[in-house]
Order: structure tokens, then C-alpha cells, then sequence
């Protein structure tokens, strides 16, 4: 029998309007991982983005919900379903105000701490139980609105960093995947 996916969601908005902005560098990560292992498109009637990879005998599907961010719950959890994913093998990427630009956390079983999209995959599956690896963007210098900052593109400055930052992403995936063993189950 073989052990079920690992599923790596990277989280942002759809469409070239938001490509590259600070809220899509769930997407950004996870379009790196696409390219790098050469993913393999997955079809899916799901409201998501989806490919598919094997390394060191373990398949990693990676996924970018195509809801808007401030519902990736309504396409994480039934991806979760459909593919049998258990909440050990769900790993969430996404971008985080609380964290000056270039600092990663990785936390299992985390509130969303104010995140939208964190907040409804945890409110679709039920539970905060599973991981996530969180980017720092910082906060906007001036008393520029959120909303408009994380929907506003990196600064020169941070475009610069952006390869090594998600390099150091990817890293950290890679650990965790590593070091969770996969193990059947299916939540809610």
C-alpha cells in the first residue's frame, strides 16, 4: 500500500492583476517547486491549481487555490478529501505581516493570527492541526492601508532577495517533508 501524498498549498489570488505581489508569495513558492522538480500538471475539478511530483518515492502534490485568498478553505479542504490527504501531510505556505520581509516560521497547529487565508483552511477543515510555513513581508513603513500593502508589488530591494528568500522556503518544505512520516487518514 502506498503512503498518501504530501499536499503543499502556496497561498494567494489568481490572475496576472495580483502575480508577484507581497500576498502571493504562496504562489510564488510554489510555482519555484513546479518548476524545479518539472511538476506534472494534475487534473482536478477543484477549485484549484494543481500538479503533481514524485521524489524519493514520495508524491508531492502542490496546489494553488484559485478561490481568493479569503476563501482557500473552499478549495484546501475538499483538495484534502478528494486526494486523501491527512493533516500530516498538509503543508500551507503563505505570507505574514507579523514577520519582517525574509523571516520564515514554521508552525504546526497555530492560530491564523489574523491571516484570512489561514483562517478558512482552518475554519473548512475544523482545525488549526497542520503545518505552516510562514514569510515575512513586514509591515508597510508609512500608514499605508493593509489591504493596499499586500496587494502592492515587492520593492527593488526585495525583488532582489525574493530568490534566495524562497530558496530558504523551499528548505524548510523539504525538512518537514523529511521528517513527517506519512501515515494514512483522512479528516472531516
Amino acid at each position: 500500500m502506498s503512503s498518501p501524498p504530501f499536499l503543499i498549498v502556496g497561498l494567494g489570488n489568481p490572475g496576472t492583476k495580483y502575480s508577484k505581489t507581497r500576498h502571493n508569495l504562496g504562489f510564488l513558492v510554489v510555482d519555484e517547486l513546479v518548476k524545479r522538480y518539472t511538476a506534472v500538471s494534475a487534473n482536478t475539478k477543484l477549485q484549484t491549481e494543481l500538479w503533481s511530483v514524485k521524489r524519493d518515492g514520495q508524491t508531492i502534490l502542490l496546489a494553488e487555490p484559485q478561490t481568493f485568498m479569503n476563501l482557500s478553505g473552499n478549495a484546501v479542504a475538499p483538495l484534502c478529501r478528494a486526494k486523501k490527504i491527512g493533516l500530516d501531510q498538509l503543508i500551507i505556505v503563505h505570507d505574514d505581516l507579523d514577520l519582517p520581509f525574509g523571516k520564515i516560521r514554521v508552525s504546526h497547529g497555530a492560530s491564523a493570527g489574523g491571516h484570512n487565508g489561514a483562517a478558512s483552511i482552518i475554519s473548512s477543515l475544523g482545525t488549526k492541526d497542520f503545518t505552516r510555513v510562514r514569510v515575512g513581508i513586514g509591515r508597510p513603513a508609512s500608514d499605508q492601508p493593509i489591504d493596499d500593502y499586500v496587494l502592492s508589488r515587492f520593492s527593488a530591494e526585495e525583488k532582489k532577495a525574493l530568490p534566495d528568500l524562497i530558496d530558504k522556503v523551499i528548505d524548510e518544505v523539504t525538512k518537514i517533508i523529511s521528517v513527517i512520516p506519512a501515515k494514512a487518514g483522512i479528516q472531516k
